[in-house]
């Protein structure tokens, strides 16, 4: 009797675990749907774009076979033959016709239906070709496709996407199958052993529900975890030579950073003169000694360095707490009218929620009374952020290897369900990312984006403070781990865990 039920014990009893860590609930896990870092982390692991980034930053193909440019505003693509879904239903161009046109349906409220606003025409050409058309030659042609492509044969009857079962139990092509799945609770992923480049070599990936960044750094330090972020205060004074035998630590800068956004259809920060003097009472560098022991750098616009759009030519602003006074009192505001507002932000970011704090203090130097709000991430997202119920949101953003200007600072990012949501507006930006949109050019591309760069600076709609650098720990017993441009994770279907 012993001998059958050990035959009958899944699999994935006897495979290795690759032990992870996520500290909110994912929204919606739909690559057309995920616009929080938990949804989109996992969706990564279940859908393929057309295109994808290799561990140097080069386009190549993903769900394409190859592709070519017939001209500057067509673009053919081949699609990887035999290639299947989860449920082992065939991938082929119907698919991507589908998620072209379920994008741009008024069925779901997507940011990203900006990134295929060029694009004029899908035509299938076969079960296995597609071709693009475009309305003009598109600076992001192909990044375009890097959006996870998603079944027709389970969507293309659902009445309402956006409350779709399908968000909570996804199917894609991806290395990863999705087990387990629910509200505050692990998620368990296992191998595709049908996926195209090839299964996995670890079985499953253990993702544990961890909001409280104390108990993943313990997780951490008891050896729970295979793969997990350090702050530098860990990095520098809580962890032990113990702790860097079992774990090879990666350091890099990470390709992001956190601002303090204001909601600019509020009357009190319609005054740039409020803006500018919040500004120049907030010490980033004082920001980054507290809270990053110099394992950060100071943020001074909205696109990375090392990027094409980086204008160096901007500097970061000097404190100037007699000047922010002086700017209050011109505004209307001083010791018998103080300035009050709240920041709001997300409770499971313990970095972000002492910024919130060290602003407070730095601001309180001036006259000016901040509040705090602190939210659990999807309570945040959902009647905060998105519905611009806020005065100001300290948040983050993640920026792609290209950056894209469009979708957080053009004018049409304002409507529902868009990233511009601090309702930012500048007809002058707005002309010029239509410029740089249609501009193949790499060196006009580059003067266009430092002028963005340089006028949303200007304008003041957010205050730009810190880029952390990305501190990551590796179970030393992994391999082969290989740190890259786009990150530590690239190869993760090529890891071993023994």
């Amino acid at each position: 009797m012993g001998r059958l039920v050990w035959l009958f014990l899944p699999l994935w009893l006897f495979g290795s675990v690759l032990h992870l860590a996520i500290g909110a609930t994912p929204s919606r896990i739909n690559p057309l749907l995920a616009t929080d870092s938990a949804s989109g982390e996992i969706a990564g692991w279940i859908f393929n774009g057309l295109f994808k980034y290799d561990k140097d930053g080069k386009i190549v193909p993903d769900l394409a076979a190859s592709y070519h440019f017939v001209d500057e505003r067509h673009l053919e693509v081949e699609l990887r033959r035999g290639v299947t879904w989860h449920d082992g239903a065939p991938f082929s161009a119907d698919d991507v016709l589908f998620t072209y046109q379920l994008i741009r349906s008024p069925k779901i409220f997507t940011p990203y239906a900006d990134e295929f606003r060029y694009v004029e025409e899908v035509e299938k050409l076969g079960p296995y070709k597609v071709r693009i058309t475009y309305k003009k030659p598109y600076f992001k042609a192909l990044q375009t496709w890097m959006v996870g492509i998603v079944p027709k044969h389970i969507l293309e009857n659902e009445d309402d996407i956006m409350t779709s079962s399908f968000n909570r139990h996804p199917i894609g092509t991806g290395p990863y199958k999705l087990e387990h799945f629910e509200v505050s609770q692990d998620i368990i992923l296992t191998a595709n052993e049908s996926y195209f480049i090839h299964p996995p070599n670890i079985e499953r990936i253990h993702y544990h529900f961890l909001p409280d960044p104390a108990t993943r750094f313990l997780m951490l330090k008891s050896h729970k975890l295979d793969v997990g972020s350090l702050s530098p205060l860990q990095l520098e004074r809580q962890i032990d030579q113990e702790f860097r035998r079992f774990y090879a630590i990666y350091e890099q800068p990470s390709r992001g950073y956190t601002y303090l956004g204001f909601n600019l259809k509020d009357p009190k920060f319609q005054d740039k003169r409020v803006r500018e003097a919040i500004n120049l009472a907030i010490d980033r560098q004082e920001l980054i000694d507290l809270l990053f022991l110099s394992h950060a750098r100071i943020c001074t616009g909205p696109f990375m360095p090392g990027t094409f759009a980086y204008n160096p030519n901007v500097p970061p602003p000097r404190v100037d707490l007699h000047r922010a006074r002086s700017l209050l009192a011109q505004a209307g505001y001083g010791p018998q009218r103080p300035l009050e507002f709240e920041i709001a932000t997300n409770s499971n970011n313990s970095i972000r929620l002492y910024a919130a704090q060290i602003i407070q203090y730095q601001l309180a130097r001036i006259g000016v009374r901040v509040r705090i709000r602190a939210m659990e991430w999807q309570a945040f997202l959902n009647t905060v952020v998105m519905p611009r119920r806020f005065e100001t949101v300290l948040l983050g953003w993640g920026l792609g290897l290209t950056p894209d200007a469009y979708s957080i600072w053009h004018s049409d990012g304002m409507r529902k369900g868009g990233f511009n949501f601090v309702g930012y507006s500048n007809p002058e930006v707005d002309r010029l990312i239509e410029e740089a949109e249609t501009t193949i050019d790499q060196k006009r591309l580059a003067q266009l984006y430092q002028q963005i760069f340089a006028l949303i600076v200007a304008d003041l709609p957010y205050i730009f403070l810190y880029i952390p650098n990305s501190i990551t720990a590796v179970n030393r017993s992994i391999h082969p781990v290989e740190p890259a441009l786009v990150g530590i994770m690239h190869n993760v279907i090529d890891w071993i865990k023994p």
